[in-house]
């Protein structure tokens, strides 16, 4: 199974691709599901934050009781 963290990476340069496919001349086939790419790399993006592991940094981490 793919980590959340590289997903979610994923998910990014999906959406980034899908400007470059929006803004690009040359293919109508990218130009015309730019959008389309935009939004798929948007809703894993969403969906991987929602559902992706909850790892707590150890700097939030709560202090114990005399190491304050």
């Amino acid at each position: 199974m793919i980590r959340s963290d590289k997903l979610q990476r994923i998910a990014e340069i999906v959406m980034v691709l899908g400007i470059i496919a929006l803004c690009q001349p040359w293919n109508l086939f990218l130009h015309r599901y730019g959008v389309t790419i935009i939004l798929v790399g948007l809703v894993t993006f969403m969906l991987t934050n929602w559902f992706g592991s909850k790892v707590v940094p150890e700097d939030d981490a709560p202090l114990e009781r005399g190491h304050e």
